[in-house]
């Protein structure tokens, strides 16, 4: 049985989508479920990074099973990027084509990276105080957008991002 897959008009694939937010997910699970290490918290709010003690390992070879999934989620990032360039090299895309799926993958990677960390699971979820309980109560749990000029910025280096990569995949 063949498996049609959902794409745009463009021939924009959703798969890549999916791997993108799936290893971001992966990304934040293995540091705060599995490797626990503080250096881990550079992006979290001032308060909470604070708060953070060392943790011993929840369970034998945590850390290390952890690490693994980290450099896998780490790995993969650039690899869908890949792929997708590599698919509409294949395809054909002109520079309009790749640009617009190199700016797709990046703003709804940043849309799920604001909508599903900083406000579903740093606000509302308690993923954090679940595995860190010491940081019950810190103000950072309740503000939504503390990070906003590191996002803005993110927001507006994107389409300059996406252009520089559909002009790099233009020329292959």
């Amino acid at each position: 049985m063949k498996i049609r897959r959902r794409r745009l008009s463009d021939g924009y694939n959703f798969d890549f989508i999916a791997c993108v937010n799936g290893c971001i997910f992966l990304m934040l699970f293995a540091a705060v479920a599995l490797v626990q290490d503080r250096r881990l918290f550079k992006s979290a709010p001032k308060d909470i990074q604070a708060a953070v003690l060392e943790h011993k390992e929840p369970f034998r070879g945590a850390r290390v099973i952890g690490w693994i999934l980290l450099i896998i989620a780490v790995l993969t990032l650039p690899a869908a990027f890949l792929y997708g360039a590599w698919d509409g090299i294949r395809h054909d895309f002109t520079f309009w084509q790749f640009a617009a799926r190199f700016w797709t993958m990046l703003y709804l990677l940043k849309a799920f990276d604001m909508i599903c960390f900083d406000w579903f699971l740093l606000t509302k979820s308690h993923f954090y105080q679940h595995f860190y309980p010491e940081t019950e109560g810190c103000q950072g749990y309740r503000k939504f957008g503390f990070n906003l000029k590191e996002q803005l910025i993110r927001l507006i280096v994107y389409p300059f991002v996406a252009w520089i990569m559909a002009w790099v995949c233009t020329l292959l």
